[in-house]
């Protein structure tokens, strides 16, 4: 058997095919639940419920979405310029980073920080993949141990400053920075839960990015050097700039999940601040077919297991690992639709 590329493949497979990823998700999900002794019907109904059973659990799946966007948006971004971009962890911490230094050191009112803590915060996630990006377009250093090694790097380096320069004097156990002022955090989209703005900043950067993506020249540049560098170096295409670009654009959009988090929900930088969120992007953006309102959706999505998850695992003792098995398998089947969407099977 071989694989024979799919000229233009039709509205039912592309669209069909993840839809038949995503069923097959919720059947793993199921098995999954019944060898853990449980009911599998009630789990996955359990699982909607703590996702989306009430205005409490709907604003917390918001919420969690938040970060998953901003991942989403970066990965995404820079994998349709086949810039393989495994570093949004470290983005997202150099971003909170930022974010802790301008609203703790700084001392500016609020109205001035939020927007400095965020311009800061997108410097910082740019510069961080700048690195990496100029590696492999001069020397070509593969892109994918680089941003690895710096996820790693980040976070012993926010280590590091947690335990001396950043460590707030007084807090107590787990090392953590000082809290930035009330007046320089996002304000609350809803009084007395947790949903921020951060959570309307990333809707708003879904939107600009799919702009960026379908209406600028940067877009289209983008695209051709995804499909082919040789042919978009041929067509005159700057193919090293692109790629200095989107490296920009992508490390400003993980750092914005660092901002988000500190700015909006945390309020100060500690080492677990994120669980994850810049590899779930991983899954987030090829869920979403690395389309950038899509990415939203798919954060929705993937949020909304992890969320019910926990409030399931509380009613019907079953382990949260379900959702983190879930979403590993989503992603796998969702790269395998991709694959059959682009190519066809052929015996011989």
């Amino acid at each position: 058997m071989r694989l024979e590329p799919v000229a233009a493949p039709g509205l039912a497979r592309t669209l069909g095919l993840p839809a038949l990823a995503i069923a097959a998700t919720v059947v793993v999900a199921s098995a999954l639940a019944m060898l853990a002794g449980a009911n599998p019907f009630a789990t996955l109904g359990l699982i909607v419920k703590g996702a989306a059973g009430s205005k409490f659990a709907a604003l917390e799946t918001l919420n969690r979405a938040t970060p998953l966007i901003f991942t989403g948006l970066a990965v995404a971004v820079a994998f349709r310029a086949k810039l393989w971009n495994i570093g949004a962890e470290a983005q997202l911490y150099a971003g909170a980073l930022m974010t802790v230094l301008i609203g703790t050191q700084m001392g500016l009112p609020g109205p001035v920080a939020i927007p400095a803590m965020a311009i800061a915060a997108v410097l910082a996630g740019a510069l961080v993949l700048l690195g990496p990006v100029l590696l492999k377009v001069r020397l070509g250093v593969d892109e994918v141990v680089t941003t690895l090694l710096f996820n790693f790097i980040m976070l012993l380096f926010i280590s590091m400053l947690l335990e001396g320069p950043l460590k707030d004097p007084m807090g107590m156990g787990w090392p953590k920075s000082e809290a930035i002022p009330r007046d320089a955090r996002l304000p609350r989209i809803v009084d007395g839960l947790r949903l921020h703005w951060g959570f309307g900043l990333a809707l708003i950067s879904a939107v600009v990015v799919w702009v960026i993506q379908v209406k600028t020249t940067l877009g289209y540049e983008i695209r051709a050097v995804g499909q082919n560098p040789q042919a978009a170096r041929f067509a005159s295409i700057p193919v090293g700039r692109v790629m200095v670009k989107t490296a920009l654009l992508s490390g400003g959009l993980a750092a914005l999940a660092g901002f988000s988090e500190v700015a909006g929900l945390k309020g100060n930088l500690t080492l677990d601040l994120s669980p994850g969120f810049g590899y779930t992007g991983i899954v987030v953006a090829m869920l979403a077919l690395l389309h950038p309102l899509g990415v939203v959706v798919s954060a929705l999505f993937v949020a909304g297991i992890f969320v019910g998850a926990d409030s399931m695992s509380r009613a019907a003792e079953v382990p949260t690992y379900i959702a983190d098995i879930s979403v590993a398998t989503a992603l796998l089947f969702m790269v395998l639709a991709i694959l059959l969407t682009r190519f066809r099977v052929v015996r011989g």
